[in-house]
């Protein structure tokens, strides 16, 4: 661990089957307004939505609804909400559902507080809000974003045709409320577009120096084989509890924090993810996998010894007379075939995006960092997104 870090993670976790019999006490001190987000009406439909409704009309809590985030959230919904938020004079914003939810109830807490060209200030020139936004608690039905247990807040402007994240400890959740029942009703493609989400977040961590023995590196490789030890489980049984809690425990830590340190971490994937899901509106985790293994491909020869670590102690490759690169290699195609195993989407044609039309015009907005093994030039961007089609 030679790179000074500070860890520092404010967010109090309720995890397990009885986590919401803490949100009484919770409450106690958390003011009398609160704003309760939720997407689309899913929560309606498999009891999660009375059973937070219960325990707030019980606690006395004057409740405004702000619904319908949708799974990419928009600028344009965040000011709607924040206009709600101030309307009401909130004093918590409840978000229950996905990552979504809980990035535009960040998102929202920001823009309760102030007027003005948030999107500028906040998303575009990541500046620190400088007074304290409305608290935001979460209680999650989805995992996969890790955004219960982190300060991001990814939000697309549909006029620019952006998608991009601020980041603050003040818009940490409070707290975070984690039941893994609460995810068995989701359907397949979204469980596994979750998984895969937290499966990218820790190889976007993983493939960054530092490359020596540390800690950060041994833990990824753990959660990672966590991961990947349990999807086929959770396919088979979406209502296997042990699972569910795993993948549920795994997405949270990924983006904790807790294996970030001494780490200068890429996340170009993501960054090239982003500009997809602006300009289509694709699912997060699936555009994530379908364009992962060309972009390790790509940048395999600049981080060789950490790419064939990963083929070896995550996916048992054995490289008894195989040259190192032989090794990496085989070590992206057994994460290609988990991709495809697990029913992920493999291709953009897959993701639905009809034709290759707007594939430039994605590769040159797209931001580019200095994070990882390789900075890509924007033509290499295009050729990591054609090869994924």
């Amino acid at each position: 661990m030679n790179q000074d870090f500070t860890y520092f993670n404010p967010t109090q976790v309720f995890f397990g089957k009885d986590a919401m019999e803490s949100l009484p006490a919770i409450l106690e001190g958390c003011g009398e307004s609160i704003l309760l987000a939720y997407g689309g009406g899913s929560i309606k439909k498999n009891g999660i939505y009375d059973q937070v409704m219960e325990i707030l009309t019980r606690c006395g809590k004057q409740v405004t609804e702000f619904s319908g985030i949708m799974p990419n959230p928009t600028y344009a919904k965040v000011l709607e909400g924040g206009a709600l938020a101030r309307a009401c004079q909130a004093d918590l914003i409840l978000a229950v559902g996905g990552g979504s939810v809980i990035d535009c109830a960040k998102a929202v807490a920001l823009a309760a507080e102030e007027d003005g060209d948030l999107w500028t200030k906040y998303w575009i020139e990541k500046q620190a809000p400088d007074f304290d936004p409305i608290p935001v608690g979460a209680i999650l039905t989805m995992a996969g974003t890790g955004s219960e247990m982190d300060g991001d807040a990814v939000i697309t402007n549909e006029e620019t045709k952006v998608k991009t994240s601020c980041w603050d400890y003040a818009i940490y959740p409070r707290f975070a409320i984690l039941n893994p029942a609460f995810t068995y009703s989701l359907p397949e493609y979204q469980m596994v577009s979750g998984i895969f989400d937290s499966l990218s977040h820790i190889m976007e961590i993983y493939f960054s120096p530092e490359d020596g023995d540390n800690l950060s590196d041994d833990l990824a490789e753990a959660v990672m084989k966590s991961i990947i030890r349990n999807t086929p489980a959770a396919i088979q049984n979406p209502r296997d509890y042990t699972a569910r809690s795993n993948l549920m425990w795994a997405s949270s830590l990924a983006l904790s924090g807790l294996l970030s340190p001494s780490k200068t971490e890429d996340w170009e994937v993501h960054q090239i993810q982003h500009q997809l899901g602006a300009y289509y509106d694709c699912a997060h985790g699936m555009g994530l996998a379908a364009i992962s293994p060309a972009y390790y491909r790509l940048v395999c020869p600049y981080g060789l010894p950490k790419f064939k670590r990963f083929a070896v102690n995550v996916w048992g490759i054995d490289p008894a007379g195989k040259s190192d690169l032989e090794t990496a290699l085989e070590g992206i195609d057994a994460l290609a075939a988990y991709i495809r195993d697990s029913r992920m989407t493999a291709t953009l044609r897959e993701l639905g995006i009809p034709d290759d039309t707007q594939l430039a015009d994605i590769a040159a907005t797209c931001a580019r960092r200095r994070g990882g093994y390789h900075m890509l030039t924007q033509a290499e961007i295009l050729q990591i997104l054609r090869e994924s089609f």
